[in-house]
């Protein structure tokens, strides 16, 4: 992880808007373990209200490297602070369609860190 200079106001409002926050909605299926999860679309909706009426934003960045795919999320604060971290993951499938889904669930667990 890396982080700007100072990190006190965008604590504060992290703080604030994990307050508000809900669980993110269990509406998506997942047929091979017979279960049901949260796709990326509700973890953001889940959390993107919070975070924009505290003054914060998260941007997503994504690099792949053959099957290992990259995701940076950066969390910013209307401050100017920030915090970045990484999470790398192979994609189970070498194509187009396994990097894709790499990426989106690289994105979905990131976020939800």
């Amino acid at each position: 992880m890396t982080r700007s200079e100072s990190i006190d106001q965008l604590a504060t409002a992290l703080s604030k808007a994990q307050g508000a926050m809900t669980g993110a909605v269990k509406d998506s299926a997942n047929p091979f373990f017979k279960s049901k999860y949260a796709d990326l679309a509700s973890v953001w909706d889940a959390c993107r209200e919070a975070l924009t009426t505290n003054g914060l934003a998260v941007a997503q960045f994504v690099g792949a490297n053959g099957a290992t795919v990259t995701v940076t999320t950066l969390l910013t604060h209307m401050s100017g602070q920030w915090l970045s971290g990484e999470l790398s993951m192979t994609a189970g499938k070498d194509d187009p369609q396994g990097i894709g889904s790499c990426i989106t669930y690289a994105r979905r667990y990131a976020l939800s860190a």
